[in-house]
């Protein structure tokens, strides 16, 4: 058996981390794999130390380079281009494919979409909620749900102090996620900080990352003091290992992989009630769910897990119990599972 990947994504964001994790599982199992990029892929920067991996850079338009995959036992589409691929692949060659859908936007009711999420092997999607966007979309799909993995990424513990060195004394409230306010929300957090810059002075926000709405958000935040714009950093994991709670108020949102990479590194969880969330954190239990959309939900619930450091602690250990389920191992299990049913049928 040997796997052809597409993803053809720009940068390099959830997704993108996703595909890396599982190409490096099925490697480590001995898989011969190929991977599909655009010219100048940072994906294929970051898996060209994988052994029995050939990466194949595609000039546009990427469905005219479909010959590449002949002879591939099944082509994995990571994103809508790659699915866009797979299917005139799958047309022409009567390739296998599957797809996996990672984000929970409304897909557009087409004779396209319908016939791509049809014909492919299994649609895989993140969550239930995402499935049932794929199902409304595509009643014929045959559907499974494969969620995301935490990172294997260490923790330079040196880089950990400097970080705790600078903030030192503050109660550090972290985000992870591109700065695009119409997703991840954070025009909210900002709202919020400056409801808590007055009374509690020792909280402070960090967020990292970049996005199309960074200058308008350090305007929204021009004069505040409890908040720092870090931009994109190489190992986010140093950061979150120095937070005292993580802030994720998504306005929508598949699953949220970076929660589970929150959670692996015993950090609570503060996230909005939207998407796939719910699919990992059971408010109460293992973090707290909050209404989407709502400054005041996020100043009350950060209040309340700062006032009690014993609740913090006990939804951060049963966070760490429930990741265990998803492990990079235990997503590639699924996969290869689901790959095998695929050569037998084949």
């Amino acid at each position: 058996m040997w796997i052809a990947h597409a993803n053809f994504a720009k940068g390099f964001r959830g997704g993108e981390r996703q595909t890396q994790l599982l190409i490096e599982q099925l490697a480590q199992q001995g898989y011969k794999q190929k991977l599909l990029t655009r010219i100048d892929s940072e994906l294929a920067q970051r898996c060209s130390h994988i052994k029995h991996l050939e990466i194949i850079p595609l000039k546009k338009p990427y469905i005219f380079h479909s010959s590449v995959v002949k002879g591939a036992t099944l082509l994995h589409a990571h994103e809508t281009k790659a699915l866009q691929f797979a299917y005139f692949a799958h047309l022409l060659y009567n390739m296998p494919y599957i797809v996996t859908r990672r984000v929970d936007n409304p897909l557009k009711t087409n004779f396209l979409n319908k016939k791509m999420y049809a014909a492919a092997f299994k649609s895989v999607a993140l969550s239930k909620a995402i499935e049932n966007e794929v199902l409304r979309v595509s009643p014929e799909a045959k559907t499974a749900i494969i969620p995301s993995a935490f990172s294997d990424i260490t923790v330079n513990e040196k880089v950990s102090a400097m970080i705790k060195e600078r903030f030192k004394g503050k109660f550090l409230i972290g985000n992870v996620g591109a700065l695009v306010d119409s997703h991840k929300g954070q025009s909210l957090l900002i709202e919020a900080a400056k409801g808590l810059e007055k009374n509690h002075p020792e909280l402070h926000f960090i967020l990292l990352g970049r996005g199309e709405d960074e200058e308008k958000f350090k305007e929204q935040a021009k004069g505040l003091k409890n908040i720092t714009f870090e931009g994109f950093v190489d190992n986010v994991n140093d950061y979150i290992s120095c937070f005292d709670l993580f802030l994720f108020p998504s306005r929508h949102e598949g699953l949220g992989s970076i929660l589970l990479d929150v959670m692996q590194l015993n950090v609570p969880v503060i996230a909005t009630d939207v998407g796939g969330i719910p699919d990992i954190i059971k408010s109460e239990y293992n973090g707290l769910l909050i209404p989407p959309a709502s400054a005041e939900a996020i100043v009350n619930s950060i209040i309340d897990l700062y006032k009690h450091p014993e609740k913090r602690a006990l939804l951060a250990a049963h966070a760490k119990e429930t990741v265990k389920n998803y492990s990079p191992s235990a997503m590639a299990k699924r996969y290869i599972g689901l790959y095998g049913t695929v050569q037998k049928e084949a």
